[in-house]
C-alpha cells in the first residue's frame, strides 16, 4: 500500500507535502472518496534540518584514498604489535608496515576510480551513528545494514537520537576540521536549510 504524507492547511484542508503525494491527488479524479490510515508524523522541518546536516557533511568531506580497509589496517597494525614484542625497533617495523600500505594502496588505486556519492555516504553516517541493524552472511562475515530514516519507520523520540548521533559521527569524522564546536555546525546546517526553501 503506497504511503503519502500531506501538511494541514488554513481551513483544514490537507496539502500534499511530497511530490509522490502531489501526483496522486492530481491523478485522482474530483469527487473520488480516498481512504487509508492516518497518523501524525514527526517534525517535518526537523527532518530537513537532517538531511541539510549531512549536505554540509557531504560538501565537507574530501574522499583520500579507500584501497586499504579499516580491516586490513587493523589486521596489518595488530601483527606489528605482535612482532614489537618478540623483536622490537617500533620505529623501523611501523616504517616497513607503512611503506607496505602505500605500496599495495598504490597498485590498487590504479586499478580504481572512486565516486563521491551522497547515499552511500548517508549509508555510511547512519551505520556509524549506531542505527543499522547486523546480518550473518554465507561466509561468516556480517553486514551492517542501516536501518530505514523514514517518517513510518521511526518516531520523533527515536529521530532525535540519530540526529545527535549524525551530528557526533560527523562532527568527530569530518567537521571539526573546519568548525570550531558543533553548535557552528547546526547553525550552518540551518542556514543551509534556509537557502534551499
Amino acid at each position: 500500500m503506497a504511503q503519502y504524507s500531506f501538511t494541514k492547511s488554513a481551513g483544514g484542508i490537507l496539502v500534499p507535502a511530497t511530490p509522490d503525494a502531489e501526483s496522486f491527488v492530481k491523478n485522482t479524479r474530483l469527487g473520488t472518496i480516498v481512504t487509508g490510515e492516518f497518523k501524525r508524523v514527526r517534525n517535518a522541518p526537523f527532518h530537513r534540518k537532517f538531511f541539510s546536516l549531512l549536505n554540509l557533511g557531504f560538501e565537507y568531506w574530501e574522499p583520500s584514498g579507500g584501497a586499504i580497509s579499516p580491516f586490513e589496517l587493523q589486521f596489518l597494525r595488530g601483527y606489528i604489535n605482535r612482532l614489537m614484542a618478540y623483536v622490537g625497533n617500533k620505529g623501523v617495523l611501523h616504517e616497513i608496515a607503512d611503506d607496505y600500505l602505500a605500496l599495495v594502496a598504490g597498485k590498487r588505486a590504479a586499478n580504481l576510480s572512486t565516486v563521491k556519492s551522497f547515499h552511500a555516504f548517508r549509508r555510511w553516517v547512519t551505520v556509524e551513528a549506531g542505527h543499522y541493524d547486523l546480518f550473518e552472511l554465507p561466509d561468516g562475515s556480517t553486514l551492517r545494514e542501516p536501518r530505514s530514516i523514514s517518517f513510518s519507520a521511526m518516531d520523533e523520540l527515536e529521530f532525535n537520537d540519530l540526529y545527535k548521533s549524525t551530528l557526533n559521527v560527523l562532527w568527530t569524522f569530518i567537521l571539526s576540521k573546519s568548525f570550531n564546536n558543533p553548535f557552528e555546525v547546526e547553525n550552518a546546517a540551518s542556514q543551509l536549510m534556509s537557502y534551499a526553501a
